[in-house]
């Protein structure tokens, strides 16, 4: 353990690891651009969710916390903000219509703010198309922060994560499939994990959760909720979004006004680290060399011992 942590404080080490993850950023940069026409800066911080499309993976938990931020901004341009690409990539099944909404919703939500001059390239909200193993091998290596805050007690497992840190990527997330091995392995301080366990969800759904009551008391879901509601990024058909909002506000299924205010406080963090970079870069370091324990020698050693009952060589 300490020749791990002299190792990651290696400013020579962080210096080449941070030229290689900013080259990385520079070939997603580019790519965004071709695919998107969306300019973003690989100086940023690159937020990223990338996975299938569904309510309890909580995509709507990061847009709608995009949506807060961007009215945060829009209320105090002058603060120092951290630039923030949110970047969305993954698919829904053809026939679930309120993954498809999620995705159409950031998709507007991004038409707004990146069309903002008011607010520069201080926030840049992507969903790049067409998510596939090619597309995530050139987002993985780029992504500074990786999201995997699905609604406890929900997630099987989850192997984007492990690659994602692998990478060098922080992660934000609940205590919830992979996420509770990768905080053992790199960490508790080196993880940002937030929001309702699996006990709590359950204990909340029997007594009958109330998500007005979350909301009355939290100014910025609020603003959020009614910003999309009324038609803020979506215009030319305002009451577009209202159904989205009416599942937040009086079932909420999956639990996202409760885990908003942890949410927001836990990238509020992220922040904070960002603009510390030799710690970021420590912490990434140290997120790469603890993903040893999730290679495939160690698990089969394991299958060959607990499972098949043969003797690994």
């Amino acid at each position: 353990i300490v020749g791990l942590k002299a190792f990651a404080s290696d400013t020579s080490m962080q210096d080449q690891f941070a030229r290689a993850k900013h080259l990385a950023k520079e070939r997603l940069a580019k790519l965004v651009h071709e695919r998107c026409n969306i300019v973003i800066d690989p100086k940023a911080l690159f937020d990223v969710q990338i996975k299938r499309i569904h309510e309890y993976k909580r995509q709507q938990l990061a847009i709608l916390e995009t949506v807060a931020l961007y009215l945060a901004i829009k209320a105090h341009p002058n603060n120092n903000w951290v630039p923030r690409v949110k970047m969305f990539a993954g698919k829904a099944a053809p026939g679930y219509w309120a993954a498809k909404n999620i995705i159409r919703l950031i998709n507007d939500v991004g038409a707004i703010v990146n069309a903002d001059l008011a607010i520069k390239d201080v926030l840049k909200v992507v969903f790049v198309p067409n998510y596939n193993v090619s597309l995530a091998e050139t987002i993985i290596p780029a992504a500074d922060l990786s999201e995997q805050i699905s609604t406890a007690g929900m997630e099987a497992s989850g192997t984007g994560n492990m690659k994602l840190s692998m990478n060098g990527a922080l992660t934000i997330g609940t205590l919830d499939g992979a996420n509770v091995e990768i905080k053992d392995a790199v960490g508790d301080e080196n993880i940002f994990i937030f929001g309702l366990t699996a006990q709590d969800v359950a204990k909340r759904r029997e007594a009958g959760h109330r998500p007005s009551d979350v909301i009355d008391h939290s100014p910025h879901l609020k603003n959020a909720l009614t910003a999309i509601a009324s038609g803020v990024f979506s215009p030319g058909e305002p009451a577009r979004y209202q159904g989205f909002v009416d599942n937040l506000t009086q079932s909420d299924w999956f639990m996202v006004t409760p885990d908003f205010g942890p949410y927001s406080d836990a990238l509020n963090k992220v922040d904070q680290l960002w603009n510390n970079p030799p710690e970021w870069y420590r912490k990434a370091l140290l997120n790469v060399a603890g993903m040893g324990w999730f290679s495939s020698d160690r698990t089969i050693r394991e299958y060959a011992k607990d499972i098949w009952g043969v003797e690994a060589h």
